[in-house]
């Protein structure tokens, strides 16, 4: 399968777009007409030709740009990526999922050549051909490397690896029956810092989660994600509403962004507000024993949602079955009336719906 890649950007001028072939395979994260927190865990079993759980890994035409903005990302901030010393080992097994996958599932892009401990990587798309050594960090390649830039230190395994691969990645060390998040990139967040959290337990960086805690949402997850086995991934889908495509929604930058929520007018409103969907994923890592906690953004604007039909009417629903709590907490509280009113249109008993 050769892809495509779009030249688009996700700041400025905001020139992001999707492809009808992008808005078809975008995965829409809601199964009914309400949303309640839940574990909503499952399998991440391969799903249909062409969709985003195809491969355990999902390349798609943003590629090239999200990598783009990550270098822009970890240029202005290198705290975005960060890794305490005993993480080493965790990212050097991060490094072997992503390019074995990514080989293997899109050859016309990636190819991993390996002799023992002696790997060749070569990324077409980003123009890098590297050699190195399987766990040794110091043969990893210095500053003067292909990948966008600029790159003003020496690469880890897991920087190195990530910086050409979409989303955020976690790596959650095991101990204490607690899961702590001791590494990560994280240049794609929806409003949360690592930076922060880097060092917390489970429950701890998911503190500021309204109604889940008293939920036992999280107090099940854990369960579950501490007996996770090896070769048996697992993966569940977030959301939120971003205004504009924009990848990097940083507490850091709030300055930057927090601002857009007060430019939607109905208007403008089908371009700029988008729908803002994470396929979060788990993979048991082999030597570490850690876990790698994948996050990837999948961004689609209410004017191309509204063109698979019955998107609009389901997310026109949601919206109104908010509680307070998950309004504030999600950031919609801005426009989440005018975005119900522009959504109305696209739902059939709209007529005897009312905002609370």
């Amino acid at each position: 399968m050769t892809l495509v890649f779009n030249s688009e950007t996700f700041r400025d001028d905001f020139s992001f777009f999707n492809s009808p072939a992008a808005v078809r395979r975008f995965p829409f994260p809601f199964d009914k007409d309400a949303y309640r927190y839940a574990v909503n865990i499952e399998p991440h079993t391969p799903g249909p030709v062409g969709s985003v759980f195809e491969f355990p890994i999902d390349v798609d035409e943003h590629y090239v740009a999200e990598t783009l903005d990550r270098a822009l990302v970890l240029a202005e901030d290198s705290l975005r990526s960060q890794s305490l010393p005993h993480m080493d080992l965790a990212g050097w097994d991060l490094l072997e999922l992503l390019f074995t996958n990514m080989a293997a599932d899109y050859p016309e892009h990636f190819t991993l050549e390996r002799s023992g401990d002696q790997w060749h990587w070569s990324n077409r798309p980003l123009g890098v051909e590297d050699t190195f050594t399987f766990g040794d960090t110091a043969s990893l390649p210095s500053t003067t490397t292909a990948l966008p830039g600029p790159i003003g230190h020496a690469l880890g395994p897991m920087e190195y690896a990530t910086r050409q691969s979409q989303g955020d990645f976690c790596l959650l060390d095991q101990r204490h029956d607690d899961l702590w998040m001791d590494a990560g990139i994280v240049t794609t967040q929806a409003d949360w810092s690592l930076d922060f959290d880097l060092g917390m337990s489970f429950h701890e960086w998911h503190g500021p989660v309204p109604l889940a805690h008293e939920l036992g949402v999280f107090d099940r997850a854990l369960k579950y994600l501490l007996n996770l086995q090896q070769g048996r991934p697992v993966r569940r889908l977030n959301w939120t509403m971003t205004i504009n495509p924009r990848l990097d929604t940083s507490p850091e930058n709030y300055p930057k962004w927090g601002v857009d929520r007060t430019t939607v007018t109905p208007d403008n409103l089908g371009e700029k507000v988008h729908l803002r969907v994470e396929l979060q994923s788990f993979f048991r890592l082999p030597r570490s024993n850690g876990i790698v906690f994948p996050i990837r953004c999948y961004l689609i604007s209410l004017r191309d949602l509204v063109t698979v039909p019955g998107w609009g009417q389901r997310l026109h629903r949601v919206l109104i079955s908010l509680p307070p709590e998950l309004i504030d907490y999600k950031g919609l509280s801005r426009f989440r009336e005018q975005t119900i009113a522009w959504l109305s249109q696209y739902d059939e008993q709209a007529t005897s719906q009312t905002v609370q």
